[in-house]
């Protein structure tokens, strides 16, 4: 068990350094100190980093995620600075918008092979965030190890190659980016993830399960208290199923909205004073440690009580706790992220997005940021061109966009 000089490899060899960091340390630090993720701090996690002073960005999510992610890694033997890594990378590629970003791009980008927040990620990590260059003068992005890489990759498979069970919209990779893949994989068993991306994953899962319920009970979308009402059960099932699939059925997901409220530290009548923010804080941490001690008791009840890391094991979730923590999604869905589908501000995001594209696509270079610009000269092909557009739109955060958007496009619409 451990980590082998093939997992501490990099695409492109490096001199040790006289700092007494290891490797993946040094992977770590390369993450926090990127550009992608100093921009995650103005792009939506769930509702927008304008909206209040109090909402999560996609930068405080992807730090808590981070937080939950080593803890767990730790606790199982994982190398925590991999795990870390994986999860402070999770959410690189998301777009401005959020979700909502994410699928207009998706729908622009259909014809070259998609756009998928975390196939855009694994593209940032290895070609597009700069930070080392091989021998012929190409990025290799951040030149992170093998391990950490592997970590990253939430869905290690291309477009239309996943298991039956997830959602076809989701894969890892690009035709573009095969080579990488292919080497960040490499003696890795197909479609399966290491334990370490297991584990970012599962935090990933936890952290916004959570706290996306935090945040709607503290803007007031939520009542926790509705959870006594079968209709209101019956209805966040059905948002489980319509969004994260039936792999849990109606009576294990209804189980589950009975389950939690029985829970210690559950919150009823929330009235926003600060001792009921403080009891919905404690809430957050004890359900928090509820599911990733329910996940930590299960793996080492499956593989014993040694370092676990890579492909030695496989992490262990009760499906009790996969209920409980899709119970919360759906009551997020259900409360908050479906109900602004039908909002004009949503629409608009939609097309703001689909506009930018449009425009630098009839622009480009002269409009693209400098490294962009280059990769738009070097591409060999419109599809390869219209990809290096997606790629400069899906860096913009949220404030910049709309900027780049009424800069670019609204002056064209007026001429």
């Amino acid at each position: 068990m451990g980590y082998s000089d093939h997992d501490r490899a990099r695409p492109v060899a490096e001199p040790p350094k006289s700092e007494q960091r290891t490797a993946f340390e040094r992977d770590r630090a390369r993450v926090v100190h990127s550009a992608a993720l100093r921009r995650l701090g103005a792009k939506t996690q769930v509702l927008g980093p304008a909206s209040d002073d109090f909402v999560r960005t996609r930068l405080t999510h992807t730090l808590e995620v981070a937080q939950v992610g080593r803890e767990l890694g730790k606790a199982l033997g994982c190398d925590p600075d991999v795990v870390d890594t994986a999860c402070l990378a999770h959410d690189l590629g998301h777009p401005p918008f959020g979700h909502n970003g994410e699928r207009a791009l998706a729908e622009v980008a259909a014809g070259i092979g998609g756009f998928e927040g975390n196939a855009q990620t694994l593209r940032l990590l290895t070609r597009l965030e700069p930070k080392v260059a091989d021998a012929g003068g190409r990025s290799v992005g951040l030149n992170l190890t093998r391990a950490s890489l592997d970590a990253s990759v939430k869905y290690p498979w291309p477009a239309g190659g996943g298991p039956a069970h997830v959602s076809a919209r989701k894969f890892g990779v690009y035709p573009d980016d095969a080579e990488a893949f292919a080497w960040l994989r490499e003696g890795a068993p197909d479609g399966v993830r290491c334990l370490e991306a297991e584990v970012m994953d599962l935090a990933d899962d936890v952290s916004y399960s959570v706290h996306d319920v935090e945040d709607a009970v503290v803007s007031g979308r939520l009542d926790l208290d509705v959870l006594a009402d079968a209709g209101a059960r019956q209805a966040v099932v059905g948002q489980v199923h319509a969004w994260y699939g039936a792999a849990v059925p109606a009576e294990e997901l209804d189980g589950a909205m009975l389950r939690l409220p029985r829970t210690e530290a559950w919150v009823a009548g929330f009235d926003g004073s600060r001792r009921s923010l403080a009891a919905l804080k404690d809430m957050t941490s004890q359900l928090i440690g509820r599911f990733v001690g329910a996940a930590i008791d299960a793996t080492r009840a499956e593989h014993g009580s040694g370092a676990l890391t890579r492909y030695d094991a496989r992490l262990v979730v009760p499906r009790a706790t996969l209920a409980e923590i899709l119970a919360l999604k759906g009551l997020a869905a259900r409360y908050v992220m479906a109900p602004r589908e039908s909002e004009p501000l949503f629409r608009r995001q939609r097309e703001l997005v689909t506009e930018l594209v449009e425009v630098l696509s009839d622009r480009a270079p002269v409009a693209l940021e400098p490294p962009f610009a280059a990769d738009w000269r070097a591409a060999g092909d419109d599809a390869a061109r219209l990809r290096v557009v997606v790629d400069q739109v899906a860096s913009l955060t949220d404030v910049s966009a709309a900027e780049w958007h009424a800069r670019l496009v609204n002056p064209r619409l007026r001429s």
